[in-house]
């Protein structure tokens, strides 16, 4: 009797136990800003909404439903839908043309914020009480994800229209790296006064455009960030859709701070596989032993460079997934290559929002005498940056 009274003791302690690790987990459950429907369904009762959003706008916790159709089920007058790069869907390669259209699922209009049109017109928006921005970063300067952001913030506060951010986590939002954009060198791949890697969550990084007044006449806007619950910008997040179609993975998230800069070289960093951004080549084999061939791939890329062509270089896909951003890929090409100027194309300066870097890699510099020259903009970055943090 005494051991029957004994186990059913244990068994309850075990219950109870596991009962409770369940409840912690769950708990401590990353909640992204779409999911924190008690912070903004007050704010959006009886107001027509715009929506900024694509295939990322999601609600984790609730099998991946889109926010717009979670807006629409709780009765939000959402009334058309902005898109960035890549669409709705997020279908289209990069650079492409984003057409308007009509989502299917909804019958909702579609305005593209990219090509022609990348800031929301005044005849767009007067229709609108708010704006909601709901798009997952990878935090880099040159993802323009942000750069539609700005466009949409600077729009709104023109025409006196508030802002909501649906804040997400930052995936490489542990750290800061790279070098500050140098003024002239503004793009729409680099907008701000801030490093390649920047440290910051959309909610962030918006609060800082609107506290440094970065908008355009110094303008400020009426601005409220729904934030990220259960995150600290020291913990790991992996996404669960991919930001855009040649970012497949968490490896391809961490690795492409660092190889998006062969986009503005003669190399290929993968596009035209189904691993872009994890692997670098070009056809001679004084590059590498891995080959790898890129080829035109529907929905991720149309003609990649060196299309068809049998390349030599180095496979990343075996790297860290705490990896964080080097050089050392672009400057082992660069020496490699003995083009000297003939490396780069035209967009390189863009991409590194200077053109101080590429001087440094034709003058023979070290990744640690190149580093050298970012500290002291590095920490008048960080001492700005301390002010908008939410998630310390």
């Amino acid at each position: 009797m005494k051991q029957a009274k004994n186990s059913l003791l244990i068994g309850f302690l075990a219950f109870f136990t596991l009962a409770l690790f369940t409840q912690t987990t769950f708990a401590q459950q990353v909640l992204v800003g779409a999911e924190q429907s008690q912070l903004y369904l007050p704010l959006l009762e009886g107001k027509k909404v715009g929506l900024v959003g694509n295939q990322t706008s999601i609600l984790p916790q609730s099998n991946n439903k889109h926010v717009v159709d979670f807006l629409l089920e709780s009765g939000v007058q959402v009334k058309k839908v902005f898109v960035p790069e890549h669409g709705f869907r997020g279908t289209a390669d990069a650079g492409e043309k984003v057409d308007n259209s009509v989502d299917q699922k909804t019958g909702l209009p579609i305005i593209s914020l990219y090509g022609n049109n990348k800031k929301p017109s005044a005849d767009q928006i007067k229709d609108l009480d708010v704006v909601i921005f709901d798009l997952q970063d990878v935090g880099t300067r040159f993802f323009t994800y942000i750069s539609t952001m700005h466009y949409v913030m600077e729009a709104c506060a023109e025409q006196g229209k508030k802002v909501i951010i649906f804040d997400r986590p930052n995936p490489n939002g542990d750290y800061i790296d790279g070098p500050m954009l140098k003024p002239g060198f503004e793009s729409f791949v680099g907008m701000h006064n801030i490093p390649i890697v920047h440290g910051l969550t959309v909610g962030e990084l918006a609060q800082m455009i609107n506290g440094e007044k970065w908008l355009k006449g110094g303008l400020t806007m009426d601005l409220e960030v729904i934030p990220v619950a259960n995150w600290t910008h020291t913990q790991a997040y992996s996404l669960p859709v991919k930001p855009s179609p040649n970012l497949p993975s968490d490896l391809a998230i961490k690795l492409y701070p660092s190889t998006c800069f062969f986009e503005g070289t003669v190399m290929s960093l993968g596009r035209g596989t189904y691993e872009p951004f994890q692997m670098y080549g070009y056809p001679d084999p004084k590059f590498g032993t891995f080959t790898f061939t890129p080829v035109s791939i529907d929905g991720m890329s149309k003609t990649p460079p060196h299309q068809d062509k049998l390349c030599y270089g180095v496979d990343l896909r075996g790297e860290s997934l705490n990896h964080h951003f080097t050089l050392k890929y672009i400057l082992d090409a660069y020496q490699k290559s003995g083009m000297k100027e003939k490396f780069f194309n035209n967009f390189f300066n863009t991409l590194a929002g200077t053109d101080e870097l590429k001087k440094q890699i034709l003058a023979g510099k070290s990744e640690a005498e190149i580093r050298e020259s970012w500290k002291a903009g590095h920490e008048e970055y960080k001492k700005r940056r301390d002010k908008y943090l939410i998630y310390n």
